[in-house]
């Protein structure tokens, strides 16, 4: 039968100290308010890139829609990401498994 380590229990992260937990938070929410208008940026220069060299003038506002679903989608993703980890975190601390919202 062949040997199997065990898995390392997670630990939970440790808590920052509350200035640096602040500028953390808000280095978050600076880079999702960046992320959108770089990617439609960055949609429109390949639309326009594309529609130069096939000769298409379509492409620019394909590239404009492909962006910003493609920032959408990260910014959604994002958040739902953090409201899982805050969740979590909140069952942790208060060990009902209840979120921090409810009264029970």
């Amino acid at each position: 039968m062949p040997f199997h380590r065990d898995l390392p229990e997670s630990k939970p992260p440790e808590k920052s100290s509350g200035g640096l937990a602040a500028y953390i938070a808000a280095e978050k929410l600076l880079y999702l308010a960046f992320v959108l208008p770089a990617t439609v940026f960055i949609g429109w220069a390949a639309g326009w890139w594309a529609g130069n060299r096939l000769h298409q003038t379509w492409m620019e506002f394909a590239g404009i829609v492909f962006g910003s679903i493609a920032g959408l989608f990260y910014v959604i993703q994002t958040a739902i990401a953090g409201e899982k980890k805050s969740r979590i975190q909140d069952s942790a601390q208060n060990g009902s498994g209840k979120g921090s919202g409810e009264n029970h």
